[in-house]
């Protein structure tokens, strides 16, 4: 996968993307369904259910946030045939904006799991996501953008909003 983005003269449209999150949400939605059905281990804080549902509905809610300020309001498409670094707008708050709502989404179906063992998932797929990003789009992007790029790193987090880290 990483010779395939070397060789292009930019970015794939859909990146790795496909790769990492079609697995995230399948085992994200597969907890939830072996959980409901208590197929797996359960361990509930029933006096927390509504702090988990609530925390669910702020992860889909920002989510759908990211994901429509990364597509529709930055027009990211149309930035990566250009081979332009999209620094501004939600690219501002996050560096991969869509990455960042496909975790939430994850991480707010095993919240509605209920099941508190499920939560060691959103930290597992963040690694992976963090690992490939950096072996493949990060690469290409910091051979591309050089310094512009590193500064950018320096000032916007990798899928945490308001938060710096490189």
């Amino acid at each position: 996968m990483g010779d395939i983005i070397k060789n292009q003269e930019h970015l794939p449209l859909y990146g790795v993307g496909p790769y990492l999150v079609a697995p995230m949400i399948f085992v994200s939605l597969l907890g939830l369904i072996l959980s409901y059905y208590n197929l797996i281990p359960v361990y509930k804080f029933d006096s927390l259910y509504w702090l988990f549902v609530a925390l669910a509905i702020v992860l889909i809610l920002d989510g759908i946030f990211l994901w429509l300020a990364a597509v529709k309001l930055s027009k990211i498409t149309d930035k990566i045939e250009n081979n332009e670094l999209v620094t501004d707008g939600v690219y501002a708050l996050v560096r991969h904006p869509l990455y960042s709502a496909w975790l939430q989404f994850a991480t707010a179906l095993i919240l509605i799991s209920q099941n508190v063992y499920l939560l060691v998932l959103p930290i597992i797929f963040w690694a992976a996501l963090s690992l490939a990003l950096k072996k493949t789009e990060e690469k290409w992007l910091l051979d591309k953008f050089g310094d512009d790029y590193v500064n950018y790193c320096h000032r916007t987090n990798r899928f945490i909003p308001f938060r710096k880290s490189f």
